[in-house]
């Protein structure tokens, strides 16, 4: 059985596998999620919050058995973690998310996208250091296919999200290239194009790259299946 270590995206926390974490244990498996600094219940101000910093709490709660999944822009920080020390872990899968390109920033990456989100989606806030999703678009954004409580829920919960990790380059070496990874994609996403996550999964290895018929958010959409794919991504590792 494995070990899984759950990362977040933009204006979520640790509370958003909430139904993944009992899903992935009833298949025996062990599992746990963090706050990156800033986000959920961590104390770390926003202004502080860097791309490193998301790093070393990947790597501090990361054992070299581990399976780190990282969804959205967490697909930045658990690739940070990687190549920093690969040793530290067992492989890296990406749930809806960003694959670094070396020497670009998940900025970079999003403005890549030949689509981008609807105008008034996200919004600057009064810090001006961090946006947040507007709570009118992020039902249909972030969670339009999930049950209604889940949806009141998760809106009630989104957090601010400082720019300045997002916008720091990050160089991959070796150290990132050799380690194990998988990709999930949400066939029905609104936030990050299917046809991005297709694009930037070109020429990966065969039954590394899986589809679930979801929204950005299979954890809340469809925990069993997410739970499912993981299993599967294990036995194949």
């Amino acid at each position: 059985m494995a070990d899984f270590l759950l990362i977040h995206g933009s204006c979520h926390g640790a509370w958003c596998w909430r139904d993944v974490i009992p899903a992935l244990t009833s298949l025996g498996h062990t599992a746990r999620a963090i706050d990156l600094p800033g986000a959920g219940d961590d104390p770390t101000p926003l202004a502080q919050v860097t791309l490193e910093g998301c790093r070393d709490a990947v790597l501090a709660a990361s054992t070299p058995d581990t399976i780190v999944v990282g969804h959205s822009w967490g697909g930045y920080p658990i690739s940070a973690a990687g190549e920093a020390d690969p040793a530290a872990m067992r492989a890296l899968v990406f749930l809806c998310a960003y694959i670094p390109v070396s020497g670009r920033s998940m900025e970079d990456m999003r403005k890549a996208s030949k689509s981008q989100l609807p105008k008034g989606a996200v919004q600057l806030c009064d810090d001006r250091i961090s946006y947040a999703f507007d709570p009118a678009h992020a039902p249909d954004l972030l969670y339009h296919d999930c049950p209604p409580e889940t949806v009141a829920f998760a809106v009630a919960h989104l957090c601010p999200q400082p720019f300045a990790p997002q916008n720091t380059p990050l160089t991959l070496t070796n150290n990132f290239r050799s380690l194990p990874k998988a990709f999930i994609r949400g066939a029905n996403d609104r936030v990050i194009p299917p046809e991005y996550q297709v694009e930037m999964t070109e020429n990966w290895l065969d039954g590394m790259v899986l589809e679930m018929a979801t929204s950005h958010s299979p954890f809340f959409a469809d925990p069993a299946g997410l739970a499912a794919c993981l299993d599967s991504i294990a036995g194949r590792l």
